[in-house]
């Protein structure tokens, strides 16, 4: 099934399967698939190009997370929950930049999804302060707790990169690190 710009629709099946699989070709078919039906619906109410590429890829991140969490039930087509999410963010934003005049144009389906569009914001708010506390806590712990959490680098790695007599040592520090993190975290 083709749309208007000639692109491949992925099945909803697909899509679920794919990013289980971390496929990066299923996840490039679906931000093809639906971004012109956001596009629209952006344009269509006081946004811009811009805007509609940032509130589809914090869908797919929503709709990214839910899968991976593994509590993910489709009660309807996959278009319907990517744009009822695209929805509720769009709304959300117009509101935040004094843009919303109380009405908004739809032409598709759309279901109530405010919860997870809230669950999201959380984390995301969780995340930048994550990142704040991460900058106050200073070498070499920051680039210990990237290198372990975010860049997968093993303990024996990290031994080697900073120069410990042993990875047991390296663990020591990543665990002083941790607390410190913990307490800068906290402390915000």
């Amino acid at each position: 099934m083709n749309n208007q710009f000639n692109v491949e629709i992925p099945a909803d099946s697909e899509v679920i399967i794919g990013i289980l699989n971390n496929s990066d070709s299923v996840l490039k078919k679906l931000y093809l698939a639906y971004f012109p039906m956001i596009l629209q619906l952006v344009l269509n109410n006081n946004g811009n190009e811009d805007d509609a590429k940032d509130i589809y890829q914090e869908a797919i991140i929503v709709l990214y997370n839910k899968v991976k969490r593994g509590d993910f039930e489709l009660s309807s087509k996959l278009k319907t929950f990517l744009y009822s999410v695209c929805r509720r963010l769009w709304l959300k934003r117009l509101k935040q930049l004094n843009r919303y005049g109380g009405d908004i144009k739809d032409f598709e389906e759309y279901l109530p999804v405010e919860d997870d569009v809230e669950k999201h914001h959380e984390r995301d708010m969780q995340l930048n302060k994550m990142a704040d506390a991460l900058k106050l806590l200073g070498e070499p712990c920051k680039t210990i707790m990237e290198d372990f959490y975010l860049n997968n680098r093993s303990m024996q790695e990290i031994c080697e990169r900073f120069g410990y007599t042993n990875a047991d040592n390296a663990k020591t520090q990543k665990y002083k690190c941790l607390q410190r993190l913990k307490k800068l975290f906290f402390q915000q």
